[in-house]
């Protein structure tokens, strides 16, 4: 069959012409009149109004600042006289407080973390296992890994006990200083009332207060735990919330340090920030907010948030030290007159 092809007339193609231009620009004026409902969306997860922080609220300033002498860093140490230990790279670094180096420990893998007792003796924790060294650097023991899932991520010294944080057991484990595993605390366990710990990644920490009392973070709820070394569940404190006074995000706090008269300082990812709570958990301050770390909030991605995060540790000075693991740089903070 012999198809027939009609040829419009002026005026049709005319009209037609206007009818579509009428019909475009129908659709431009709803797509533009739609772009503003869409940027006003009331779901929308935006978090810029918390980018900035309220200036009332930071009670430190920053008075020095230096490179981590490795890279990539991850967590800082501090020993009883006051040294910083840093941990970057394949090495263990002791730092003066102004960023002098000192001496530097060479391991076969990247150290997670580190911790120094009285006496002098190192301990360092590895992805899977923990070194132990003497003030000297001279290795005098390897223990064995704790598990097969093991990612340990703290350690805290305390007289004749050393306990580890592993992340990747979400467990607080306790061992004696011959490296004899005593007791894993913090299981979920419903008839002692502890809840057990929620670690979604490698961000777990454990300090020894002044009490005597642990205190641990237990990211995935969004608060500080305390436990007896023996692993009794005595309290908690922190709420997740996207204000000031709380923790955001999937998991946070991921690390803390402890202040001379027992108040805590704490870090967070993705917002990164550094804030002061009260020894009975109730929030203080700013020591240095999202935007003093530009770079870090923007390593911090939807589905991988571990290569973003800060550490601290603070002497007994109360001068706080922040590692920003992005920037690979340790700041100095003190406290304003």
């Amino acid at each position: 069959m012999k198809r027939e092809f009609r040829l419009s007339t002026r005026r049709e193609f005319l009209g037609q012409s206007a009818g579509a231009l009428a019909l475009l620009s129908a659709i431009a004026a709803q797509r533009a009149s739609a772009a503003p409902t869409r940027a006003r969306n009331p779901f929308a997860y935006d978090v810029s109004r918390l980018e900035k922080t309220d200036p009332r609220l930071v009670t430190h300033h920053e008075v020095a600042r230096w490179p981590a002498p490795q890279s990539p860093a991850r967590r800082l140490g501090l020993a009883p006289d006051g040294t910083l230990f840093v941990c970057g790279g394949h090495y263990v670094t002791a730092v003066s407080p102004a960023g002098e180096r000192g001496l530097e420990i060479a391991l076969s893998a990247p150290p997670e973390c580190v911790a120094v007792a009285e006496d002098g003796a190192i301990f360092v924790g590895l992805r899977d296992h923990i070194e132990v060294f003497d003030a000297n650097g001279r290795r005098r023991a390897s223990w064995d890994a704790p598990g097969r899932k093991s990612w340990l991520t703290a350690l805290a010294v305390r007289a004749d006990d050393v306990f580890v944080a592993d992340a990747g057991q979400r467990v607080l484990l306790r061992y004696d200083r011959s490296g004899k595993l005593l007791a894993r605390l913090g299981e979920k366990n419903r008839e002692r009332g502890i809840p057990g710990f929620i670690v979604p990644s490698p961000f777990f920490d454990v300090k020894v207060a002044p009490d005597g009392l642990l205190r641990v973070t237990n990211p995935g709820r969004h608060r500080v735990e305390l436990y007896t070394p023996e692993g009794d569940f005595e309290g908690a404190w922190g709420r997740a919330s996207m204000d000031i006074t709380g923790f955001s995000g999937c998991c946070n706090p991921i690390s803390l340090a402890l202040l001379p008269d027992g108040r805590h300082v704490t870090c967070e990812k993705g917002l990164p920030r550094v804030k002061v709570y009260s020894a009975t958990g109730e929030f203080e301050s700013v020591v240095a907010g999202v935007e003093s770390f530009a770079a870090n909030a923007k390593a911090c991605g939807a589905s991988d948030c571990s290569r973003g995060g800060l550490d601290a540790v603070a002497d007994a000075q109360g001068r706080i030290f922040i590692l920003d693991r992005v920037t690979a740089e340790v700041r100095v903070m003190q406290r304003r007159a």
